[in-house]
């Protein structure tokens, strides 16, 4: 781009402030309606709610805020590209992209929308396109050259099906083709490819690995939505708690930036909400598996305790290491749990721990709802933590920006 393509870029910036979610949600009819394929790939309950627009809106708007350096962006760039190796996303997908993006940015805008503004958009946008092609052509390289990974989809069985609680339940997937399957980090995503016949199409989720590596299975622990036939919300999940033992459904390999930094040492802090936990058991059973030494919290909120799983599992693992220390918090409890002293009462907070969770050179991980991430991440800054030890991870698309 020269320089007055960027200056054109920036003049934008403006109306990507007041209407990008207008011109993204007018993007993705566009294309829709020009490429309906599409709809396979896209979470169409991401497309219901608005997360997607909205994720699409912001990640545009930091693009042009950042045009003079985009390399700023690298951060959520691996993020997404990472997520797009996980879709099997390519780059002829791209130009379809730019070729609606474009057009939707002339029929939205109008007269405001120039040959100069289109031109810079169109160079911008080029630059943008080969940033994440040449970045996703290198996460492919690197993920075949693991052994027993694949690139794509690939065939699974659901050999076991176990429930954890009213609302969540684990799946063990096992490759279809009895071959080797790959490693992964604690804390990473699989996606997930199903029919779904309330819409008529395959759609694609993503969900934690909820265990220690297994060479011979994946385990997933998928919660039921609420989801009905004219909202696509938790169809998928509802899809996936209709399965039944034997059926065969499509996964990628792993993949994900949320997870423990390799040998580390550092204490661990597990902070989760709801399903928010799956991520977090896989840390903990790999964390105690390898490092007994290492000083653990586990910290999970939920409603009551119908709707908490692996509870048992959790007491299991606190009387095998002593080096793991528990709060559990409920919105609701019982006077069974009010007797037991296990349980506190609320929302999960921070404070009522800061005893235990204050340690020295600790890594704190968060997992749940946007705004659980969001109060969970304010108490840990108040607590004085280093934002520098703080992460976590946001199910479905990226609307949190905290670090």
């Amino acid at each position: 781009m020269n320089p007055l393509q960027k200056e054109l870029i920036k003049a934008t910036i403006p109306i990507l402030r007041a209407s990008g979610e207008d011109l993204t949600n007018y993007f993705y009819s566009r294309m829709f309606k020009h490429h309906p394929e599409l709809r396979n790939m896209f979470n169409m309950g991401n497309q219901a709610n608005g997360k997607q627009r909205s994720a699409l809106a912001n990640a545009v708007l930091a693009y042009a805020e950042n045009i003079e350096d985009p390399s700023v962006l690298i951060g959520v760039l691996k993020g997404i590209g990472t997520k797009h190796r996980s879709l099997n996303i390519q780059p002829e997908q791209y130009k379809i992209v730019g070729t609606h993006l474009i057009a939707s940015i002339g029929e939205v805008a109008g007269e405001a929308a120039t040959t100069e503004i289109l031109e810079a958009w169109t160079a911008a946008f080029h630059e943008l396109a080969e940033i994440m092609i040449d970045l996703e052509k290198d996460l492919y390289k690197e993920n075949i050259a693991k052994p027993g990974s694949w690139n794509g989809w690939r065939k699974f069985v659901i050999k076991k099906i176990v429930e954890e609680s009213t609302e969540i339940k684990s799946f063990y997937l096992y490759p279809e083709d009895g071959k080797e399957i790959t490693n992964f980090h604690p804390g990473q995503f699989i996606s997930v490819q199903v029919f779904v016949p309330e819409l008529n199409l395959l759609q694609p989720r993503q969900y934690s690995l909820s265990s220690n590596f297994n060479p011979e299975y994946y385990r997933i622990s998928v919660k039921k939505e609420t989801g009905i036939s004219s909202n696509p919300n938790g169809l998928v999940s509802n899809t996936m708690h209709s399965k039944s033992e034997g059926d065969i459904i499509s996964i990628s390999s792993p993949a994900g930036l949320f997870h423990l930094e390799k040998d580390s040492e550092n204490p661990l802090v597990l902070i989760s909400g709801g399903v928010g936990l799956t991520p977090m058991l896989s840390m903990l059973e790999t964390n105690l598996n390898s490092f007994q030494n290492k000083k653990t919290i586990w910290i999970h909120g939920c409603r009551n305790e119908s709707v908490h799983a692996f509870k048992d599992q959790i007491s299991a693992l606190k009387n095998e290491a002593n080096n793991l220390e528990t709060f559990t918090f409920y919105d609701a409890v019982t006077p069974e749990n009010t007797i037991s002293n296990e349980i506190i009462h609320g929302r999960v907070d921070l404070h009522k721990c800061k005893d235990s969770i204050l340690l020295e050179e600790a890594r704190y991980y968060i997992c749940g709802p946007e705004m659980f991430i969001k109060v969970q991440y304010e108490a840990l800054i108040n607590l004085n933590v280093n934002q520098e030890n703080i992460f976590y991870e946001e199910f479905g698309p990226k609307l949190i920006n905290l670090n």
